[in-house]
């Protein structure tokens, strides 16, 4: 199953995998509310108690990048809830990864399904008010149209509010999506408390990833073990992946985890003879050389080659040289760190500058230390995870291409020669809505 969202994205199920959460024509109109009903969306949910419970056998875990277990943060929704009088939820589809793209497509082609998933996660937290929080203006119209047309029954009455902000890498962060919510910046804040304590309104906050609740229609409907017969024990079910890189338009996949990278590489085109390495997680987990050919597409198997799944974005290294992909990327957190901590603010400029030497072939083995130690110093001191995210960045290009760096450092990089890659979004992935 293949279609394209635009000429240059192509969208598809692995093939013989039944697509969940891309539907069954890919790339096709949006679906509408109609049309979503038709395939058996809104169901009406006998009891939220037994839908929490095979939330939690099902084992889903969170796709916006952390993969924390939905079903505890439900829980501890509910239960602050229960004692403060109300709880709120947020399907947050604020995409701050520039390689990634699951999250606008779900947003644009298939609102009814992330407006159904928002639905069952209301009702298992008790939920008195929602909101799809967004900065894409076509996932916004998207969201807007489908709350239109849906029946307010098929909501259970709760209230869904769209709520628009301007686009950034921390706009996403879960702090920052209630603290706009609640008139402020859009910007992090200290940690605690955390969203599910006090957020919006100062009530206990869910905020979860589209996709994320997108796989409840799915549990609702087939139950846990079904959603588990795909996937692995510890990352079960699918995952959109988005592929990008490699000189060849992006992917949007849908996969089941532990699929081997080689043979999401080959769905996407690339073989494995051109591969260098690749850029993980969007941005955050930072760069794997060739040993990302022996890993599979869930947490476990990244995490063990020092690395992460995160929100599902590989950007795939062959010809661009990873010293100058790196300073690229670190260039992109200095500028868009938000401004309020300063480790952060010190320390991505730091690392950019040194990365961004290292790449024209001017750094010293002083500023290669240096980074070095900062990739390490600074690690877990901003109040969100960009500055972890620019720590994941250096230390992996240091582990893992020393050689790169070392021809760098004696100015002989024969790639970067012809003219460094210098991208001031590395690997984004530009959506068009199809006509």
């Amino acid at each position: 199953m293949e279609t394209r969202v635009a000429p240059a994205i192509t969208v598809a199920a692995w093939p013989g995998c039944p697509s969940r959460l891309l539907g069954d024509r890919p790339g096709a109109s949006p679906e509408n509310y109609a049309t979503y009903l038709e395939h058996g969306g809104y169901r009406p949910l006998a009891t939220p108690e037994a839908l929490l419970a095979a939330v939690e056998r099902s084992g889903l875990r969170g796709r916006g990048g952390a993969a924390f277990p939905l079903a505890i943060k439900v829980r501890a929704v509910r239960d602050n809830g229960r004692a403060a009088g109300g709880a709120i939820i947020v399907a947050n589809g604020e995409e701050g990864e520039p390689a990634s793209i699951k999250d606008r497509w779900l947003l644009r082609q298939r609102p009814h399904l992330v407006l159904d998933g928002l639905r069952l996660a209301a009702l298992m937290v008790a939920a008195d008010h929602a909101y799809v929080y967004v900065s894409d203006p076509a996932s916004a119209q998207s969201i807007a149209a489908a709350l239109a047309e849906r029946q307010p029954q098929t909501l259970e009455d709760v209230p869904v509010e769209l709520w628009r902000v301007d686009p950034g890498y921390i706009a996403g962060e879960e702090t920052a999506a209630t603290r706009a919510i609640n008139g402020g910046p859009v910007k992090p804040m200290d940690k605690p408390p955390r969203p599910f304590e006090a957020g919006v309104g100062g009530k206990p906050t869910l905020v979860s990833n589209v996709e994320t609740l997108a796989n409840l229609p799915f549990l609702q409907h087939h139950g846990f073990a079904a959603f588990r017969s795909l996937g692995t024990a510890l990352s079960p079910g699918t995952v959109l992946v988005t592929v990008t890189g490699a000189g060849r338009p992006p992917g949007l996949y849908e996969v089941p985890h532990g699929l081997p990278v080689t043979e999401l590489l080959a769905l996407h085109g690339v073989s494995t003879d051109e591969v260098q390495g690749a850029l993980l997680g969007g941005y955050f987990a930072g760069l794997l050389n060739r040993t990302v050919l022996d890993a599979a597409v869930d947490h476990e198997s990244l995490r063990d080659l020092g690395s992460g799944l995160g929100c599902g974005a590989i950007a795939v290294i062959t010809d661009d040289c990873p010293v100058a992909v790196a300073a690229s990327v670190l260039a992109y957190f200095d500028r868009e760190n938000a401004g309020q901590c300063g480790s952060c603010f010190n320390g991505t400029a730091a690392m950019a500058a040194v990365a961004g030497a290292l790449r024209d072939g001017v750094a010293s083995t002083e500023d290669l230390y240096r980074l070095q130690r900062w990739s390490v110093s600074l690690r877990g001191r901003g109040a969100c995870a960009t500055l972890d995210a620019a720590t994941n960045v250096a230390a992996s290009l240091l582990e893992k291409f020393p050689g790169d760096v070392e021809r760098h450092l004696a100015d002989g990089c024969r790639t970067c020669s012809g003219g460094p890659f210098r991208v001031d979004r590395p690997y984004e992935v530009e959506a068009v809505t199809p006509r």
